[in-house]
């Protein structure tokens, strides 16, 4: 999720038209990551029990750490203040998204945590957009929400609360990554804030191995979690991004809400209401559509720019 959130909505579309078998090429790597992404939370679920979704997500920012900072090599002793302190924000972002997403998968499901999640993106898009269709696509969202989560006597309002804590932490990762982006190149970005917000969690894994707990099926799920949720997600989006436009990239990641679903019910046997369905549909769609808004308003103002 944080490689579709930094470079679905943090680059301007400036890309000419593709071949259609780069595309092609895109589109398959695309849906790798989001599938590869979906079915690790799942998987990580499974640790709950023994770790519970700190402890999932300490072991998940480990293997993270563990692959960006070898890569990209940041250099942190040269790093200055204004490097740092978006960093630190972005890091505390992660270590805050992270774990609401986990507690909210436990609490209402992988499906529905993810889609609320991607309010925070939709909100991005929205704010980007000054088309008067952005008044309907709110309302799109909040019908889809509604209708996402029926409130009711049974509603868990506090998994509901935790995974809008998330969306908001996902908008604000947006917001920072730009920052952080323009400041530190490459990686270097994401790996010091991947080590800031692994420096948050390891207390959680300390007094986890202190326990014994870290070991046996538990780890080996949280541990494929990592790999499924963060290494592999980064690498295939940063490849996807070299056939398709980021715009197109962006719409085509919204359909990570229904892999999410789908992850749920083949990996966790989480059956979702027809209601349930209709929500993620309608809240998928309209993330597409402020994604496109916000795209076809940025080149009316790059054009109306032009002399």
């Amino acid at each position: 999720m944080e490689a579709y959130a930094e470079h679905g909505f943090g680059r301007d579309d400036r890309q000419t038209t593709q071949p259609k078998s780069r595309i092609l090429g895109g589109l398959l790597t695309m849906t790798g990551s989001g599938v590869s992404s979906q079915i690790g939370a799942g998987i990580g679920a499974h640790a709950f029990p023994t770790l519970g979704p700190a402890g999932v997500v300490a072991v998940r920012q480990l293997v993270a750490a563990a692959v960006l900072l070898p890569a990209a090599r940041p250099p942190l002793h040269r790093l200055t203040w204004k490097q740092w302190w978006p960093a630190l924000l972005l890091g505390g972002t992660i270590a805050v998204m992270n774990i609401c997403l986990y507690v909210a998968i436990q609490r209402i499901g992988l499906g529905l945590a993810v889609t609320l999640e991607f309010l925070g993106p939709l909100a991005i898009a929205l704010m980007r957009s000054r088309s008067k269709l952005d008044v309907l696509c709110a309302v799109s969202a909040g019908v889809g929400v509604y209708v996402l989560v029926l409130p009711g006597p049974s509603s868990d309002y506090l998994g509901i609360g935790i995974a809008a804590v998330g969306a908001a932490c996902w908008g604000a990762y947006i917001l920072l990554n730009r920052v952080v982006g323009q400041r530190l190149p490459g990686l270097q970005g994401p790996a010091v804030a991947t080590l800031v917000s692994m420096v948050f969690y390891l207390p959680v894994a300390g007094y986890l191995l202190s326990e014994g707990s870290l070991a046996g099926p538990a780890l080996l799920f949280s541990v494929i979690a990592g790999v499924l949720c963060s290494v592999i997600p980064y690498a295939a989006d940063l490849v996807a991004l070299r056939h398709v436009r980021p715009a197109f990239f962006g719409v085509y990641m919204s359909i990570n809400p229904l892999l999410a679903a789908l992850s749920g019910m083949v990996v966790l046997g989480q059956i979702l209401a027809m209601h349930e369905w209709l929500g993620i549909v309608l809240i998928v769609a309209t993330n597409a559509a402020a994604i496109l808004l916000a795209g076809h308003n940025r080149r009316q103002v790059r054009g109306r720019g032009r002399p």
